[in-house]
């Protein structure tokens, strides 16, 4: 269903400031579309003192647990409704650890036309990671599919990131209806994200 194959132009997509992320049918040969940067932190605020009975299961301010986050749950408790997580990503990033969760300001663009990973990274440069705390914070701002940075009309929104072997894989989250679903795969060749794909990086 999210493995759409088209083939992706990003022209004049370093022309652009800012960037930003959707994935769907456009026209070759048009230009990405730039959007606002998205801040985001998973800081606790100075005016929320920390809750001592609490503490214990709550991960560090300074390290980000992704199993302790990403988790199949849709019940209207939930931090963030998850109705699937994929097989690759719960091999490669459930068990990762990330050490600096600083702020984050993202930037992300819309792709015009299919494109293929390897594209995609190097239009992107340098700035082409992110990390699974810059994902979960940017659910934690549409977690019940509200409206915000991530695309939620079933298109796929795209983070690349390293897991826990240090290899750098495309981290896919797409609403469902009821829920986000989370995959991840190699990153690859051949044109598999659909213009109209959401791209987001640091």
């Amino acid at each position: 269903m999210r493995q759409l194959s088209l083939t992706l132009s990003l022209a004049l997509l370093l022309a652009a400031q800012g960037f930003s992320v959707a994935a769907d049918d456009t026209r070759p040969g048009q230009s990405a579309v730039a959007t606002d940067r998205v801040k985001c932190s998973l800081q606790p605020k100075p005016e929320e003192p920390p809750d001592p009975s609490s503490t214990s299961a709550i991960p560090h301010p300074e390290k980000f647990v992704a199993r302790e986050h990403f988790k199949e749950d849709i019940a209207s408790s939930a931090a963030v409704k998850i109705s699937w997580l994929g097989a690759t990503f719960a091999q490669r990033f459930t068990n990762k650890v990330e050490d600096d969760i600083s702020d984050a300001s993202l930037q992300s663009f819309v792709l015009s036309a299919a494109a293929s990973d390897r594209e995609i990274l190097a239009k992107l440069g340098q700035s082409q990671e992110s990390r699974l705390a810059d994902v979960w914070c940017t659910l934690k701002q549409q977690p019940n599919g509200n409206s915000g940075p991530l695309e939620i009309n079933a298109k796929p929104n795209v983070f690349y990131v390293r897991d826990i072997a240090g290899e750098l894989g495309a981290v896919d989250v797409l609403w469902g209806g009821v829920g986000w679903e989370i995959g991840a795969s190699p990153i690859g060749d051949k044109p598999r994200w659909p213009a109209g794909t959401r791209v987001f990086s640091r």
